[in-house]
């Protein structure tokens, strides 16, 4: 998971994987989307394929670069366990939802002093 965690940190690493989500493309057509040049490109495509979010296959003499989203998912499933509430934001909660009633508390008992007052 490390492995991956540092080949999403690079936004061209990102970009690239935003490019294969929908289809496969050769590193040109890739490189062709940035103005880095080709090695760098290739580098990046090297750095994603060592961590498996991408593979590549060869069909003639064009490589394609595919999209793996199963190391993604490990990362999702990391990141969603904390999603959970912490207790402080749950206790803030129950104090907000406290200082909201006490406030319609005073105003009702000073509309009904009020009522009492010009009555």
């Amino acid at each position: 998971m490390d492995e991956v965690a540092a080949a999403i940190a690079d936004p061209v690493r990102r970009r690239i994987l935003e490019l294969l989500r929908d289809r496969r493309l050769t590193a040109g057509a890739i490189a062709e989307q940035f103005d880095i040049s080709r090695p760098a490109v290739s580098r990046h495509l090297r750095v994603l394929r060592e961590s498996g979010l991408v593979h590549d296959e060869l069909v003639g003499r064009q490589r394609y670069y595919l999209l793996d989203t199963e190391p993604l998912a490990q990362i999702s499933d990391w990141i969603t366990s904390f999603e959970t509430q912490p207790v402080w934001a749950q206790r803030l909660d129950a104090l907000e939802t406290e200082v909201y009633r006490t406030r319609r508390e005073r105003r009702a008992t000073a509309d009904d002093t009020h009522r009492e007052d010009t009555a």
